[in-house]
């Protein structure tokens, strides 16, 4: 990365992208019954922590005057705020535990086929054969094998084939929606994905991969046929590189980096402004009449 001062834009272009980014944040915030003023709070909350933090003086004591400069935050509230608002960082343990294991399965030569595909399990084996509790005990022993399986069979991410061996199903690559494993990634991938960007356009050389292939005036049925193709060459690409991040992790010394390669699709019907406006003006007539 350039040692660079970062290089922001200028605050009136920053409102067209901004908009457009926080549009679906801001209908899953209506949906999910978080207002306007309790949004407030927390944006209050996180300017002063970043403002706090990321914007402190080498070797000076950042003050609430200067906070409150920075933010435009009154110094009284300041006060209230300094220490609230602290980034979550922290991954849950059911989401540590669920991801490393099948990242195990999906990666490790022992538990995978020649193709790469993930092996059927039995429940127990031989010790030197593949087994679901010998691919848990590789991952942790701080729960029964027996637990992960049974939660994993509620949860349908594994199913039972005929010969009482856990089969990897499709539900196990996506979480189900709302679930505390969804709404983790929810924060961490955009907030990755953010992050990368926004360093990109801080920086005079761009240090990361952010990039998208997009087409307009498409029909639907070329848009989801792209988007099923899109699927396949993405999961593909997430498995080539789990497989080579486990062996490589698998063989360097702990650190305190971490890394994260993510592939997102969307498609969208896009309504012209004035089919928009005609259809607004004859709901206001219905309305009227």
């Amino acid at each position: 990365m350039s040692g660079d001062a970062p290089r922001s834009p200028e605050p009136a272009k920053l409102h067209a992208p901004l908009a457009r980014l926080l549009r679906p944040l801001v209908r899953l915030l209506i949906r999910s019954g978080i207002t306007f003023p309790m949004l407030a709070e927390l944006l209050r909350e996180l300017y002063v922590n970043v403002a706090e933090y990321d914007f402190a003086l080498q070797d000076k004591e950042q003050t609430d005057s200067r906070v409150s400069l920075l933010t435009g935050i009154h110094r009284k509230e300041v006060r209230r705020l300094r220490g609230a608002g602290a980034p979550v960082n922290t991954v849950p343990a059911t989401v540590s535990q669920t991801s490393r294991i099948l990242a195990r399965w999906l990666a490790d030569p022992e538990f995978t086929d020649g193709d790469g595909r993930p092996l059927p399990l039995p429940r127990i084996a031989e010790p030197t054969q593949p087994s679901f509790e010998r691919l848990v005990a590789s991952v942790t022993r701080d729960v029964r094998p027996r637990a992960v399986l049974d939660e994993w069979l509620d949860r349908k991410l594994v199913v039972l084939d005929d010969d009482e061996r856990a089969v990897l199903a499709e539900a196990a690559y996506v979480p189900r929606g709302g679930d505390d494993q969804q709404l983790y990634y929810l924060g961490r991938n955009l907030h990755d994905h953010i992050a990368a960007a926004v360093a990109n356009v801080e920086a005079q050389s761009p240090p990361f991969l952010e990039r998208a292939v997009h087409y307009d005036g498409l029909t639907k049925e070329l848009a989801e046929q792209l988007q099923q193709r899109s699927r396949d060459v993405a999961m593909e690409a997430l498995q080539t590189l789990n497989r080579e991040a486990h062996v490589a992790s698998d063989k360097a010394p702990p650190g305190l980096w971490r890394w994260n390669f993510g592939v997102y699709v969307y498609s969208e019907e896009v309504v012209p402004p004035s089919a928009a406006k005609i259809s607004a003006d004859n709901n206001d007539k219905e309305h009227r009449a």
